[in-house]
């Protein structure tokens, strides 16, 4: 493993790179001249995607002119054997909607593995960051903030699930498997895009997943995740943000959400669940004591998924 201060300089052009382009999109969101168009996937682009992408290439092309750079909008230029991997504007219909869940995503990936992640969600007030051996963090900037940890469920049915929406499912053939999850864990909340990722990494939110995603979407992700003790795979359990979709968790009920994997048997018999609804906010700073409350109550058969 590379020491912590490996991508040290790194982490820092990554923050200087946010500085930069939340000043842009801040200014751009809720913008009454904003100009609105339409991708060839039926996706919306907007003017501020596109300017924001720039700044950040103009400004590795002078700090990094050696890397490669792949965004959302401009595709893949260079060839060094590190690249950058943009998404300049992160949940863009909320963008073009005036919701402030959106973000920045800036990664960096060498040698095939995704090394440092920042997600900079300037509307929240929020940003999140890991490199590689350097933990996950959360705050406004390196000088104030807080590292994050994954919560300690361990239990499908005790497990708080997030996902963006039912789009995707259908055509992944998984639907169904989606809702069947839903009905097996505590609660279900679509936070979605960057935001349901970066919740679980702060212990918010257990488990993730989406059907449809490309690596712009994923790559600033994985470092955070994983810097904060989850797990983050494609849906058929391929490790990092290269399978096309995901499926992330605090690393403890990974191995029971195979209902959103076509590659997996059927379920083993049911069993009672034991975990007390108090076990479920161990891992959460300032939860509040909830022991005479149960998510699933006592006796109450639930099965336990594990492929």
């Amino acid at each position: 493993m590379r020491s912590p201060s490996t991508y040290t300089d790194d982490m820092r052009l990554a923050h200087v790179l946010a500085d930069a382009v939340d000043a842009l999109t801040t200014r751009r969101f809720k913008a009454q001249d904003l100009q609105v168009g339409t991708k060839p996937d039926l996706t919306p682009v907007t003017d501020a995607d596109r300017e924001a992408e720039q700044l950040i290439r103009s400004q590795l092309a002078r700090a990094r002119g050696r890397d490669s750079v792949l965004g959302e909008e401009f595709g893949s230029t260079g060839g060094g054997s590190r690249q950058w991997v943009i998404d300049p504007i992160d949940g863009t219909k909320n963008f073009v909607r005036g919701v402030p869940v959106w973000a920045t995503l800036i990664a960096l990936i060498d040698d095939g593995q995704p090394v440092v992640g920042v997600v900079s969600a300037p509307a929240l007030g929020r940003r999140w960051w890991a490199a590689t051996g350097s933990g996950a963090w959360t705050g406004r900037s390196l000088a104030k903030a807080e590292q994050i940890r994954v919560s300690q469920v361990d239990q499908l049915e005790n497990a708080s699930l997030s996902f963006s929406s039912l789009t995707g499912w259908k055509e992944l053939g998984r639907r169904d498997a989606l809702i069947d999850l839903t009905d097996r864990v505590w609660r279900t909340r679509a936070y979605g895009d960057f935001w349901s990722y970066c919740l679980l990494a702060e212990g918010a939110v257990d488990i993730a997943a989406e059907p449809e995603l490309n690596l712009h979407d994923m790559a600033a992700l994985v470092p955070i995740v994983e810097e904060a003790g989850g797990r983050f795979t494609a849906l058929d359990g391929t490790p990092g943000p290269f399978g096309g979709n995901a499926a992330v968790t605090n690393g403890r009920p990974h191995e029971r959400v195979p209902e959103l994997s076509a590659a997996c048997p059927g379920p083993p018999p049911p069993t009672t669940a034991p975990l007390a609804c108090r076990e479920l906010f161990s891992g959460s700073r300032g939860a509040p004591s909830l022991t005479r409350l149960s998510p699933r109550r006592s006796g109450r058969q639930v099965r336990n998924w594990k492929c």
